[in-house]
């Protein structure tokens, strides 16, 4: 035996494939499973659109505390437990590999810049006491740094040019574990039990209805199972088919979530569907088959890790600069599920409501807020995803963004999903928008994607006036989609991207030039036109000021 040895658990929340816990327990005389709540991430933000921390909405927080009492108990059957602290994981850390006489301490390597910040600390106070540090690279199928060093020192920005390099992933470990080394003298330390989401102090959330998606190594695994007993169904697998507006079954695996906290290993995944694919034959292949999913996720993690600044437009080399509008109202408006379309304001309530939605659903409800109609900035609506999406992902979600709102990787932005017509091939009678909408449960299908245009006797029947039940359209989608195009182009003209004095001149110029163009459309529209405009605007800034916090 050698000495003590620590598994720092923060992602990777899961005992198969699980690298840093295989290195930790290695040659180790006692073992020391470790997750540190952090209240950066933990503590209550009243001042966030909705309840939860600053960096989190309840559903993935609730996920991420589920996923950890999973794991508790997998560690229990292995004859250990988590060792939960709470408080800044970097000055925790430091105490406790000190006090706790630890001489290995493991982690899974993390790619996202607020964790290479913290890693980097814990490393570094390792180091000054002599303590080995391994950091293994498990959350995903390669090492982004190996296939930056392979492209030439840049991350591929195409998704062919990323598969060119990448290869094939390792595979999982594929031992399993009867038991762990014991877990040594705590030193007095006081631990904590995995709280419940209602006991951090996020005011009274017994009416809040949570995602059906629960979290933990158990539940992703069983997911796993049953999605890969279809296995005609894994095989023919294409992404561009599924329907959005699936709900009670969706479409796809919905095993995101799992991925996102490392409750299922990416490895595992990947080898599991290789399985399937020998077993049945003939199959679907990348970039739309579920290992082609996987390697999109590959894909923008390598791109994210290797660009500086990604999660912004200004600074990001790769980003375009477009004078996105800044308008609190219908950002509010599409956030709460409020724009008058039916398609859009039901998949943002299902975001609310569950934190997850199925993709095309998310291309609808992004290209609806940036390139397609309201011209907002994609950075909000990142944020609005960032926090309440259980599976929301540093680099795949800030990379989404990017691609949707034509700012790069796609660019041909007169593509624009419909508001109406999009939902409308997978569910004409709108089950999906009265499911999500009820206020809508009785309006014929016929007006279900275009209440609006119901007449009044039909309104009245369905005890739904739009104006005072529903809200009238925030925009004109004929007219919306056109100036969008319109503004994007003229961005495109100017070949704005990167950072710099000139560019930020140009991007004024550009911003102050479509400002004056408004005013001149303005003038030449008529007087009916203007009051239905400002209609739209003011419906949607009433939203703004009496959504519920």
């Amino acid at each position: 035996m050698d000495s003590n040895a620590m598994v720092w658990f923060r992602k990777g929340l899961r005992i198969h494939d699980n690298p840093a816990l295989d290195l930790a327990r290695r040659g180790s005389k006692h073992l020391f499973p470790v997750f540190v709540l952090d209240p950066a991430y933990l503590d209550p933000d009243p001042s966030a659109f909705s309840p939860g921390s600053a960096r989190s909405g309840l559903n993935r927080i609730r996920f991420l505390l589920e996923s950890l009492s999973d794991l508790d108990s997998s560690l229990n059957k292995l004859g250990s437990r988590l060792l939960v602290l709470r408080g800044d994981p970097v000055p925790v850390l430091s105490r406790i590999l000190k006090d706790w006489n630890i001489g290995t301490l493991c982690f899974e390597f993390d790619t996202e810049p607020y964790s290479q910040a913290r890693d980097n600390q814990v490393k570094d106070f390792a180091s000054r006491f002599g303590i080995r540090v391994f950091s293994p690279v498990s959350h995903t199928l390669f090492n982004p740094a190996d296939i930056i060093e392979q492209n030439g020192g840049k991350p591929p920005l195409t998704y062919q040019a990323f598969v060119k390099v990448a290869g094939q992933p390792h595979p999982p470990l594929a031992e399993t574990y009867s038991c762990l080394p014991p877990i040594g003298d705590l030193h007095g330390y006081e631990l904590l039990d995995i709280p419940r989401i209602d006991e951090l102090g996020y005011g009274d959330i017994s009416q809040e209805e949570f995602s059906p998606i629960r979290g933990g190594e158990s539940e992703a695994l069983k997911r796993l199972k049953e999605s890969l007993k279809n296995k005609e169904w894994v095989a023919k697998f294409e992404k561009p088919k599924g329907d959005p507006s699936a709900f009670l079954k969706p479409a796809t695996t919905v095993l995101s979530p799992y991925l996102k906290f490392g409750c299922l290993s990416s490895r595992y995944f990947y080898q599991c569907l290789q399985n399937v694919y020998k077993a049945v034959g003939k199959h679907t292949s990348p970039p739309v088959s579920l290992v082609g999913q996987l390697l999109w996720r590959e894909f923008f993690y390598t791109v994210a890790f290797g660009t500086p600044h990604f999660d912004q437009m200004k600074g990001n080399k790769i980003c375009k600069q477009i004078p996105w509008n800044d308008n609190e109202g219908l950002l509010v408006a599409w956030r709460e599920g409020q724009t008058g379309y039916p398609w859009i304001d039901a998949i943002m309530i299902q975001l609310k409501k569950w934190g997850w939605m199925h993709h095309l659903a998310r291309h609808s409800v992004a290209c609806f807020l940036t390139r397609g109609d309201l011209f907002i900035h994609w950075e909000k609506g990142r944020d609005v995803f960032e926090r309440q999406l259980i599976d929301s992902d540093w680099a795949i979600n800030n990379g989404n963004w990017l691609w949707l709102s034509c700012s790069s990787f796609f660019y041909q932005y007169h593509r624009i999903y419909s508001p109406t017509t999009f939902g409308k091939k997978y569910d004409p009678d709108g089950k999906f928008i009265r499911h999500f909408l009820p206020v809508l449960k009785d309006m014929p299908k016929e007006y279900i994607y275009e209440p609006w245009s119901a007449p009044l006797s039909v309104q009245e029947k369905a005890k739904c006036i739009i104006g005072r039940d529903y809200p009238k359209p925030v925009v004109d989608h004929a007219i919306a989609s056109k100036e969008c195009k319109r503004r994007i182009g003229e961005a495109y003209a100017l070949k704005l991207s990167g950072d710099s004095t000139e560019i930020e001149e140009k991007l004024s110029g550009l911003q102050r030039k479509l400002e004056e163009d408004d005013k001149d459309i303005s003038k030449h529209m008529s007087l009916k036109q203007r009051r239905i405009a400002n209609n739209c605007l003011q419906e949607a800034e009433v939203k703004a000021d009496g959504v519920d916090h």
